[in-house]
């Protein structure tokens, strides 16, 4: 059996450009859990913010390899490793163009100089890791250069096209260089199936170097005919089709699926999509993609669009975090703007980014505070289900820690339970709400508590990836508002 690997370019297309941070990472995940054999991603062209829409696909793909194409220096091939060398399995992928026209109008060099880059740029990818891929744009040849060659009978009319005897030798070039795989890309979309049988046969006979990597195919689908010409490529001994999981100008996975399913056996083809799923995951990639072109989101932040976009990570320092608070709109004294950010690296710690949305609850919950008379120190919370939840806190006051330690109902109850045992006071807990700030494995939780006393309402807020710990301190500012007026 001959198994088919599927590399989805659905996050490599234009069309995704116009997606948010969070749809892109929620494609990723949902690309990973259909079992696509790999995952592309575009060069870096966003400066900080692509490198981390990088970096936080690469840690939610856990199955698929993730490959992210590199731009023309060796510059680019570093920054994009560095982007991606957390992933399970990381690619580096080299595009470069094929025929003439391409050359000329994107890298600017003759044929000499793209061959030599091939060799350069595939030999740094190669320092980095052994899993390189090569992509070699507007590969067809034509008829005319056919002729002239008497190699590689092929497809297109347009005489511009990649010439055959050079096609084989860039090919050669990334192989010699280190590249475990090519791709050939039709990037004018007018071969017929037979013709792209014939193209990809007589290009294995031609090129001895495929026989030493995995063969791919690229193909548009100028026609409508893509799916059929993947179908007859891999007839032909192509190993890798990319594909998008929505019609992006490329075979459409669910389109392949459905040929592997009616013909894979008989064949002896098989594949990894998990396939049960497939069509509904394509359908809300379309609507969401339609819902873009419309100018709207089904992932509505809730933040004003007109503010700023904020990728911070925790190396940014305190310069940094507070320019972005003041483009939100807050002004805010120096001890507000050290206290945001403490509390900006304590949740960067723990995530790869901070956006704009956790920044403005970092502010609402750091900022404009009164003078901190309770610290928390640590704490410890055990619970389950064959035991009682027990809390165990540390907090400062005047410089003296002082420690309470109580069982409760419940993680909340024991650690608030545990904060009266210290303070040697009972508050009625008049409010108590807790919801998500953002989404997914990682998400902050913002916590408000109200306290009564002397009939009148303190309330607090405090913001963690813990639940518990964003409730300790909601308490605990609610508590120090009520101390610093004497109550």
């Amino acid at each position: 059996m001959k198994t088919i690997q599927i590399s989805d370019v659905t996050l490599r297309m234009e069309e995704a450009s116009a997606l948010s941070f969070k749809e892109r990472v929620e494609i990723a995940r949902t690309l990973d859990r259909l079992g696509v054999d790999e995952i592309e991603l575009p060069a870096l062209r966003d400066g900080k913010a692509g490198v981390l829409s990088n970096k936080t696909i690469a840690s939610v793909v856990s199955s698929a390899r993730l490959s992210a194409a590199v731009g023309t220096t060796e510059e680019s091939v570093t920054e994009t490793w560095e982007s991606v060398k957390a992933a399970r399995q990381a690619v580096l992928h080299i595009m470069l163009p094929a025929s003439s026209v391409q050359m000329e109008y994107l890298c600017h060099k003759k044929a000499p100089a793209i061959l030599e880059l091939a060799r350069e740029l595939t030999a740094k990818a190669r320092y980095y890791t052994e899993h390189v891929a090569f992509s070699a744009i507007d590969a067809a040849s034509s008829p005319v250069s056919f002729r002239r060659a008497r190699i590689l009978p092929c497809s297109t009319i347009d005489a511009t096209r990649a010439d055959p005897a050079f096609l084989c030798q860039l090919i050669a070039a990334a192989a010699e260089a280190g590249a475990e795989a090519v791709t050939v890309c039709d990037s004018a979309g007018i071969m017929t199936p037979g013709e792209c049988a014939r193209f990809i046969r007589s290009l294995r006979e031609q090129a001895p170097a495929l026989q030493k990597v995995r063969l791919g195919v690229e193909l548009s689908d100028g026609m409508k005919m893509a799916a059929a010409c993947a179908a007859a490529a891999v007839d032909a001994g192509a190993e890798t089709v990319k594909a998008s999981l929505t019609p992006m100008g490329v075979p459409a996975v669910p389109d392949l699926a459905a040929y592997l399913s009616a013909r894979g056996e008989e064949k002896e083809l098989r594949w990894n999509l998990r396939t049960t799923e497939l069509n509904r995951a394509a359908g809300q990639l379309q609507w969401l993609i339609q819902t873009q072109r419309s100018g709207g989101s089904p992932f509505d932040s809730g933040v004003d669009e007109g503010a700023p976009t904020v990728c911070l990570t925790a190396g940014d320092g305190v310069e940094e975090v507070v320019k972005v608070v003041r483009h939100l709109g807050y002004d805010l004294t120096e001890e507000d703007n050290a206290r945001v950010y403490e509390s900006f690296q304590r949740i960067a710690a723990k995530k790869h980014f901070v956006n704009t949305r956790e920044l403005d609850a970092i502010v609402a919950s750091s900022a404009m505070q009164v003078p901190s008379t309770y610290r928390i120190i640590n704490y410890v919370i055990t619970c389950g289900n064959m035991t009682s939840a027990m809390a165990s806190l540390t907090l400062e006051k005047d410089g003296e820690r002082q420690q309470g330690v109580c069982a409760g109902d419940g993680p909340i109850d024991a650690a608030f339970l545990a904060i009266e045992q210290i303070i040697g006071h009972h508050y009625e807990l008049a409010d108590y709400q807790i919801q998500t700030v953002t989404e997914g494995r990682e998400a902050m939780g913002s916590a408000l508590v109200k306290l009564r006393s002397n009939g009148k309402l303190y309330s607090g807020n405090g913001i963690s990836t813990d639940v518990i710990g964003a409730s300790i301190r909601a308490y605990i500012s609610a508590l120090n508002k009520i101390v610093y007026e004497g109550n």
